[in-house]
């Protein structure tokens, strides 16, 4: 389904912890909500998930198939149902990514603390880390060479292209796509949801978010923390903003 003005809310939400969280009870009765009001809801994931194993998910009948999908945590950007890429969106992100993943290999091989993840992405590096033997100056040779980070859930470690996250790259398909902002409602419960929040968007986090996510959102007034975990929280946060 493309975007339209009959859209009135924009559920971008994460999928782990968040979209995918919750009891089984609970997830099926949220589904159902949402397939009954996809008139009126654009579906959009943003996920560090890569592509294949979102549409795992779709083996599910009952699991609504998102309009779009954001995935590899920003770096990959797609129509929901097709797969199909979003060219002006995904030939950004391949301009300033300038196939790095060899130089970004070679430049981290010997540094301390990290291991090479073994799922293979076109725009990005993941690595495993510990939090006791990671160096800063690991971190500063990243930065250094042009590339961004993200550190979270005290395990991941993924580099990105400069500028280049969940939060820039919704901010630039809600643009591409001709969409209302504030209609916007972005979902969220780790550190690589952090940009989701920084956008000043409406946000929801969910109630067993990570804790340092917490720590950093707190205090940023377009952010509702739900006391729910999982898609209650997102039930509970579109109640939430359906007040205002």
């Amino acid at each position: 389904m493309l975007a339209n003005s009959s859209h009135s809310v924009i559920l971008a939400t994460d999928l782990d912890g968040t979209f995918l969280g919750g009891l089984e009870r609970q997830k099926a009765e949220f589904y159902q909500y949402i397939q009954a009001n996809r008139d009126r809801i654009l579906l959009v994931f943003v996920t560090g998930r890569e592509l294949d194993i979102t549409f795992a998910l779709y083996d599910d009948p009952n699991f609504p198939i998102p309009d779009y999908i954001i995935g590899d945590i920003g770096t990959t950007i797609v129509e929901g149902k097709t797969g199909k890429p979003i060219p002006s969106l995904q030939d950004w992100v391949a301009r300033e990514w300038n196939n790095s993943n060899e130089k970004v290999k070679a430049l981290l091989a010997n540094e301390p603390g990290i291991k090479l993840q073994s799922v293979i992405t076109e725009y990005r590096v993941s690595y495993y880390y510990q939090p006791d033997r990671l160096q800063a100056s690991t971190l500063t040779k990243i930065v250094e060479a042009g590339y961004d980070y993200l550190l979270s859930s005290d395990r991941y470690l993924d580099i990105l292209p400069k500028g280049i996250s969940k939060g820039p790259t919704l901010l630039k398909f809600i643009e591409e796509m001709n969409l209302e902002a504030e209609n916007v409602i972005v979902c969220g419960d780790t550190l690589n949801d952090l940009s989701l929040f920084a956008t000043g968007l409406k946000a929801v986090a969910m109630g067993n978010s990570e804790p340092k996510l917490i720590e950093k959102i707190r205090h940023l007034d377009n952010v509702y923390i739900s006391s729910h975990p999982g898609v209650m929280a997102i039930w509970d946060g579109l109640k939430f903003y359906e007040k205002e």
